[in-house]
């Protein structure tokens, strides 16, 4: 249930003093029925649906990523605190098949793993996704080898003030933020809600990796496999969505990027459509054929003309919910270097720029959610347009 603005804004102060189908082979079908009830509904995933967030929702966007390295307990942690509605993860698998929070498998610039001198062997170029990438890759170190490894921070010439945090945490495993999650939602007195993403799973089950089935494996031993479990499903291939259909029945959410782009498995399959072709009224009810939820790039929702400002709205708001999708688009940042240019504040692309009126220009559109890197200054915003519930 969603606080009052003025007690999220109490609760918000004091928690900032204390943190300092068919085209692709793979139909929708119905998702499995649950294999067991937790004991703790409130701490796992019974309870409320996703209509019952606050609305807008904003999800800490691998965490508190503009604070912390991203992708790591120190992170998730921080952005709970700092009163995230959902934390998001980004899931990739180990040799021996465990799944790690990773935003991409390469991790020379999240892990120390270039100091190890023991994996110097290990560095190599892989294809992923059609792209040629150079470095360690998660698939080529089992579990315990990863864990002798330590996070960094992802961007320090732009979060210089995150290298702070460089070695303070290792890579968390999934099930390890599960637990952590169970911890906290028992703790608080509510659930924790997470925004779980499969990254490049046709490239991982072509490795014999494939992601959903470990995932669904463990969503099920921790109770958030339901329709109203606090967990978001999301991917950039469709087809690992449907797939995740069929396993679960927890909220799915289909990621969409560059409106010239098409999802990989869309490429493996000839497929020609396009994330343009989806975003149209057609497009949109395929999807929400077996997912609840679309997470475009805020370009979709908002193009920006050529000297990067914001042009004129999609009409992509509308159009998805009139077919039952809601929004939670990606990605909102406050340095300079990544606002639209109408909220740029100075020259340095470090520098904090007017986010607060671009977050105004989004959430005033109507959109469901936000992905933000920092949450705090997200929620802040999202207070203006949280006169009450999510309408109906």
């Amino acid at each position: 249930m969603a606080q009052g603005g003025a007690g999220r804004r109490a609760v918000l102060g004091a928690a900032v003093l204390a943190a300092g189908g068919g085209a692709l082979g793979l139909g929708a079908g119905p998702a499995a029925a649950a294999d067991a009830q937790p004991s703790d509904a409130q701490a796992h995933g019974g309870g409320g649906g996703y209509r019952e967030l606050p609305y807008p929702t904003v999800i800490g966007h691998r965490g508190a990523s503009g604070y912390r390295p991203e992708h790591t307990l120190g992170s998730y942690q921080l952005a709970l605190d700092l009163g995230a509605d959902v934390i998001e993860q980004d899931l990739v698998p180990t040799r021996d098949g465990h799944l790690v929070c990773r935003h991409e498998n390469e991790i020379g610039g999240t892990t120390d793993v270039a100091d190890h001198t023991e994996f110097a062997s290990r560095r190599t170029t892989k294809s992923v996704d059609g792209v040629s990438v150079t470095g360690w890759f998660t698939e080529d170190f089992t579990l315990a080898e990863l864990k002798t490894l330590r996070a960094k921070e992802r961007i320090p010439a732009v979060r210089q003030r995150n290298t702070l945090y460089d070695g303070r945490w290792e890579v968390p495993t999934f099930e390890e933020v599960l637990r952590w999650a169970d911890r906290e939602g028992k703790r608080r007195g509510k659930r924790v809600w997470l925004h779980v993403e499969t990254k490049h799973p046709s490239y991982f089950r072509a490795l014999g990796l494939g992601l959903e089935e470990p995932l669904a494996k463990l969503l099920r031993r921790y109770g958030r496999d339901r329709r109203d479990s606090a967990v978001f499903l999301q991917s950039f291939e469709p087809s690992s969505i449907q797939r995740l259909a069929k396993l679960v029945a927890a909220p799915r959410v289909v990621l969409l990027g560059a409106a010239n782009t098409r999802p990989w498995d869309f490429e493996l399959a000839k497929e020609p459509r396009t994330v343009a072709d989806l975003v149209k009224p057609e497009g949109l009810k395929w999807i929400a054929g077996y997912a609840q939820a679309i997470g475009p790039t805020l370009d979709l929702i908002v193009p920006r003309d050529a000297a990067g400002k914001l042009g004129t709205p999609t009409t992509l708001v509308r159009d998805a919910h009139a077919r039952g999708l809601i929004l939670h688009p990606y990605t909102a940042r406050n340095e300079n270097a990544f606002l639209p240019a109408d909220f740029r504040k100075g020259t340095d692309p470090n520098a904090y720029g007017d986010s607060f009126g671009a977050f105004r220009a989004y959430f005033a559109l109507g959109i469901d959610g936000i992905f933000s890197d920092n949450a705090d200054t997200a929620l802040l915003a999202a207070e203006d347009f949280r006169p009450g519930r999510r309408p109906r």
